[in-house]
């Protein structure tokens, strides 16, 4: 690899761990062509950059970023991992293929520069999405109005069955 190659690859990966919010480095070895595009695919869903890269090379990329941390603890074959929006789903996504697959294996990450270790992803893996803990929220906004609403229904029916009640007695009379 040409030293121009090795720094355009340097400033892609840089840019990139620039954005992201979280950083996952996995262990790969063992696993054949046909399972990384698998987990590619699964990564790419999910709107993350899976990318295999020579140590030397992420850790000068990863040097000024908030995930600067990774690279004192990179060694033998590893990918790099980089979520931009939700980093539940890249952990989901990792962990998801960890289970189909037992070769692979997550080593350690950075979560807006904060570490975690294999089982911090892993437990990061089992919290809700994004999506889940917004409809969580949007359903508990509108738990109040529909109560409110309903209450002063109940009001109007209850008046309403007075009302014929109090008509059906006249007109027994």
């Amino acid at each position: 690899m040409k030293r121009q190659e090795k720094a355009q690859i340097i400033e892609q990966l840089h840019e990139k761990a620039s954005r992201a919010s979280i950083a996952v480095v996995t262990d790969f070895k063992g696993l054949s062509v046909e399972e990384m595009t698998i987990l590619r695919a699964k990564c790419f869903e999910v709107g993350v950059d899976y990318q295999v890269v020579k140590n030397t090379l992420a850790r000068l990329a990863l040097k000024d970023t908030e995930h600067g941390e990774l690279s004192e603890h990179m060694k033998e074959n590893c990918a790099v991992a980089l979520g931009y929006d939700d980093p539940v789903a890249l952990a989901k996504a990792l962990a998801d293929f960890g289970k189909e697959n037992k070769k692979f294996s997550m080593r350690f990450g950075t979560l807006e520069g904060q570490f975690l270790d294999s089982d911090g992803v892993t437990e990061l893996s089992k919290m809700p999405s994004k999506p889940e803990l917004l409809s969580s929220v949007l359903g508990t906004m509108q738990a109040v109005p529909r109560n409110f609403v309903c209450l002063f229904a109940n009001i109007e029916r209850k008046f309403l069955y007075a009302l014929t009640a109090i008509k059906e007695q006249k007109e027994a009379a």
